[in-house]
C-alpha cells in the first residue's frame, strides 16, 4: 500500500434544512435534554472544554470533550479516542440549515473495540442518516 493519510476516508457529512428557527435548533443540539431527545442520553454542558459522556447503549459510556462552541452556529466535540463531531447551523429566514460532520476516519486505524474504521464508518454513515431525521422530527420539521 502507498502512503495513506487520514483523508483517505472522507468525513461523514449530513446536511438538511430544518423547518425551525436557529434558536430552537441550537437548543436541540447544544443542551443535554435536546441531544438526548434525538441522539443519545448524555451529561453534556454547553461549555468550552466540558468533559461529558454519551450513553452509547451496548458500547457503554463514550467520553467526549467540547472543543469549539460558537452559539448558535457551531458546536464541536471529540468523541471517544479518535473522532470529532461538529454541528453547524446556518440561519435561512425562519428555517435552519443543519450540517453534521463526523471526522477522524483513517484507513490505518481500528476503533477501541477492534473494528476497522472502514467498517465502522459505513455503519455510522447509515446511522447518522436516521439520527438527523430524528433531529428534524424533534424540532418540528
Amino acid at each position: 500500500m502507498s502512503d495513506l493519510t487520514p483523508e483517505s476516508i472522507p468525513d461523514i457529512r449530513k446536511t438538511l434544512v430544518l423547518n425551525a428557527p436557529i434558536a430552537k435548533v441550537w437548543g436541540a443540539v447544544a443542551t443535554a435534554e435536546g441531544i438526548a431527545a434525538w441522539f443519545m442520553p448524555n451529561d453534556f454542558k454547553p461549555e468550552m472544554g466540558c468533559e461529558f459522556h454519551l450513553e452509547a447503549g451496548p458500547f457503554g459510556r463514550s467520553p467526549c470533550k467540547v472543543t469549539e462552541i460558537d452559539p448558535p452556529n457551531r458546536l464541536t466535540f471529540h468523541w471517544g479516542e479518535q473522532w470529532s463531531v461538529t454541528f453547524e447551523l446556518a440561519e435561512q429566514g425562519d428555517k435552519t440549515e443543519f450540517t453534521l460532520i463526523h471526522s477522524g476516519w483513517d484507513l490505518n486505524k481500528v476503533t477501541e473495540f477492534g473494528e476497522a474504521h472502514t467498517i465502522v464508518r459505513d455503519r455510522m454513515n447509515n446511522g447518522w442518516t436516521g439520527i438527523v431525521q430524528k433531529l428534524g422530527a424533534y424540532v418540528g420539521s
